[in-house]
């Protein structure tokens, strides 16, 4: 059976985490193939370009040596990268109508963090459900009104298109491709090879608490955020928090809401979920232990802190995504 074909259309753009993180995980992928003798097909991988010089740095040049112009014959998957803003998205109108000839005959297409302006200049998206690195959401909502705008998530698929959001968020949207071409056990190894988890679930908030954490500019939030991070399990009510800071429980509740952009409730809320998720992962630590060691006092309201933030319960979520084997 001959090798799947993907093209990836390497955009100009400051960064290119998009391009080195899919040619490592199909290249990964292949070896693991190669090393198991399996008789999958594995990944035929093509750059191709609409600009010679995709990314220059002081001595250094990411050169494409093809120009999108050449790409003949059948292709499975064709795969768009980020671009640094709306407006280099629309500057090659010969690159736009090339995708438009070329989606309606891709088994695949997809568009890595701002590619999916790309992919919405070219009407692909129209109709469809999609994100974007969340920084870009709001843009993306506005120049293409008919794209269903999905914020949360770090990636969508709707049909035979997928969207990824930021950065690395494309690495586990190029291991779920691989998921569904190779299966599980190809795909973990993989993400082995590579030294990350297997992927992150496409419904996993790509704002998480850890990015929040980061985000709040005053010393005393920014500290007790850090401190929260650390210790889930604690007493987190708004008053208990409150002490923490010297400050009164309602004047607490509008700096919070304040500085990081959302409630005290919601942000402890996402902190616990996070660590849970890591130890469902990561232990075989039974659910009510979890929801215990992360400040949730039982299994059920984790699993409504579950269903509300990643739209799985508990149970579900190690079903799918834990690297242990629970006994």
């Amino acid at each position: 059976m001959p090798p799947l074909r993907v093209i990836i259309v390497a955009m100009p753009c400051k960064e290119v985490v998009e391009v080195d993180g899919a040619l490592d995980a199909y290249y990964a992928a292949n070896q693991v193939l190669a090393r198991t003798k399996s008789p999958e097909p594995g990944y035929a991988v093509e750059v191709v370009s609409p600009v010679t010089t995709i990314r220059q740095w002081a001595g250094l040049r990411l050169v494409a040596e093809r120009s999108f112009r050449t790409v003949r014959g059948a292709i499975d998957t064709l795969i768009v990268t980020g671009v640094d803003g709306p407006d280099d998205a629309r500057r090659d109108r010969g690159l736009i109508r090339w995708l438009r000839r070329t989606a309606p005959r891709v088994r695949r297409v997809v568009g890595l963090c701002t590619g999916s302006y790309v992919l919405a200049e070219a009407g692909l998206l129209e109709g469809r459900r999609a994100t974007t690195h969340w920084m870009d959401c709001d843009e993306l909502a506005r120049l293409y009104p008919g794209v269903l705008v999905q914020r949360d998530p770090i990636y969508v698929r709707d049909g035979n298109v997928y969207t990824s959001a930021g950065s690395t968020a494309g690495l586990d949207l190029v291991l779920a491709l691989v998921e569904e071409d190779l299966g599980r056990g190809v795909a973990l190894q993989v993400a082995r090879r590579m030294v990350v988890f297997l992927r992150r679930p496409g419904g996993q908030a790509q704002f998480s608490a850890l990015l929040s954490a980061q985000m709040a500019e005053r010393e005393p939030i920014r500290d007790l955020q850090a401190w929260i991070l650390e210790h889930p399990g604690r007493d987190l009510s708004v008053e208990a928090l409150a002490r923490q800071v010297a400050m009164s429980p309602r004047n607490f509740f509008r700096v919070f809401v304040r500085d990081v952009g959302m409630t005290p409730g919601r942000f402890v809320e996402a902190v616990r979920v996070e660590a849970a998720r890591r130890l469902l992962e990561e232990t075989s630590r039974g659910v009510s232990d979890v929801a215990a060691a992360c400040g949730f006092g039982g299994p059920e309201t984790m699993r409504l802190a579950f269903r509300r933030t990643l739209a799985v319960s508990p149970n579900r979520y190690r079903s799918r995504f834990s690297t242990m084997t629970v006994h």
